[in-house]
């Protein structure tokens, strides 16, 4: 991949941060490249673009955002409330590192 396509990854967000007060040229490490090569099998298989997988991300780290687009959804019918609400529980319960009960016997498979 070539450094300009990198550094417009970088920019939208698809690397790791460089650690605060780097200064000079980034060097990609094989993080970055982890990193680019996991965005890469998410867009392939969902054929989404790089800028629509950044916002993605802002969706999940935003809470503003996530409103407004969980907001949109509904008024668009392409998310009911009792959906919108699951996927807030079920949020809620991973940041807490609880796994939702239906799943448990699913996941031992």
């Amino acid at each position: 991949m070539s450094p300009r396509m990198l550094r417009y990854r970088e920019s939208l967000g698809l690397l790791p941060p460089v650690q605060p007060g780097y200064r000079g040229h980034r060097q990609f490490t094989e993080r970055d490249m982890d990193a680019v090569r996991a965005a890469l099998a998410v867009e392939r298989r969902f054929d989404v673009s790089p800028a629509a997988l950044a916002f993605g991300f802002r969706v999940l780290a935003e809470p503003l955002v996530q409103a407004a687009v969980s907001d949109l959804a509904e008024r668009t019918g392409r998310l009911g409330r009792a959906r919108a609400l699951d996927f807030e529980q079920e949020r809620a319960l991973r940041l807490l590192g609880v796994r939702p009960a239906g799943r448990a016997r699913a996941d031992r498979r």
